[in-house]
């Protein structure tokens, strides 16, 4: 019943949907405070050279695109192609078909940054002679499974395939296998358990632990890694670049991509701070609570041994 509901709700215009994201701004955010605390925090730490003002003005303008933000995935379970390239525009498409023309596949790395889920529309923007080419966006399963299948239908609306991230290395071996060209979009940006910490860098004045898995993947066949910008002229409208990290993984040191990626969406963040996704609790875990983790680990071994 509530995705039919919100299916019904897609069909409205886009000013329609930003009358109902205005509302929804005004309970989330004015009624609710949802996580505001969390907000409040990753603000404050990631930009302590801003005063209170400013930082309750980008507070305040992420809320309202957060609300815009679900408003336009929501727009994607119906819109039509012709009025989605109104709203979004995607460049350098040329570097994804040169890879595949070039005998090579695409790993493209993303945050949590602008409507990322617009993204799922890139096989659109391929030209006829490339519309073979697979497009996947590696995602991991919402906890609620009402909300998940939304996500899911909306994802896969504009022909994106959507895998789940413990199953991408069996979708990456069957491409190979059928000699299917592949562009697979990860979001890079997410919080690691314990035991996939292997990295950690300064990534908004935090020292962060961050996923090393879609770089190795990309080495393992030695795909050309894109990077994806986000930026949003105005409201409706989103511009997404494609820029190029490295076309040979074998000739870029070890977590080096990982690490220009991180800079390049932090340079993102730093222009228009409100489109990143504030409410996720980013830095839950620090490097203390790491060596602690460990320790109890080795405790662990210690006594299985015994």
């Amino acid at each position: 019943m509530i995705i039919k509901i919100i299916t019904l709700i897609s069909h409205l215009s886009f000013g329609k949907l930003y009358v109902l994201s205005d509302v929804m701004y005004f309970f989330i955010y004015k009624v609710a405070g949802y996580r505001k605390a969390v907000v409040r925090r990753n603000l404050a730490t990631s930009f302590p050279e801003k005063g209170k003002d400013e930082l309750r003005e980008i507070e305040r303008d992420f809320y309202h695109w957060l609300c815009d933000y679900f408003m336009e995935t929501i727009k994607l379970l119906t819109i039509s192609f012709d009025e989605f390239k109104e709203h979004f525009e995607m460049r350098n498409i040329d570097l994804i078909t040169n890879a595949v023309d070039g005998g090579q596949d695409v790993s493209v790395f993303l945050g949590h940054y602008g409507n990322w889920e617009w993204s799922s529309a890139v096989g659109q923007f391929y030209p006829e002679t490339h519309k073979h080419i697979l497009s996947g966006l590696i995602y991991h399963p919402l906890r609620n499974d009402t909300f998940d299948e939304l996500m899911l239908r909306a994802r896969s609306a504009m022909g994106g395939k959507c895998i789940r991230k413990k199953d991408i290395l069996r979708e990456l071996v069957a491409c190979k296998r059928s000699n299917t060209p592949y562009l697979f979009g990860y979001v890079f940006d997410q919080s690691p358990k314990w035991e996939n910490i292997h990295l950690w860098l300064d990534f908004m004045n935090h020292d962060t632990p961050v996923f090393t898995g879609a770089e190795r993947l990309s080495r393992k066949y030695n795909d050309v890694v894109l990077f994806l910008h986000y930026e949003r002229p105005e409201r409706g409208r989103y511009v997404a670049t494609f820029e190029t990290v490295t076309t040979n993984t074998k000739d870029v040191a070890e977590y080096d991509v990982t690490r220009q990626c991180f800079k390049l969406l932090e340079d993102d963040i730093r222009r228009q701070p409100y489109l990143y996704l504030w409410s996720h609790n980013r830095w839950k875990r620090t490097r203390e609570g790491w060596e602690e983790w460990k320790s109890r680990q080795s405790r662990r071994w210690r006594e299985v041994k015994k």
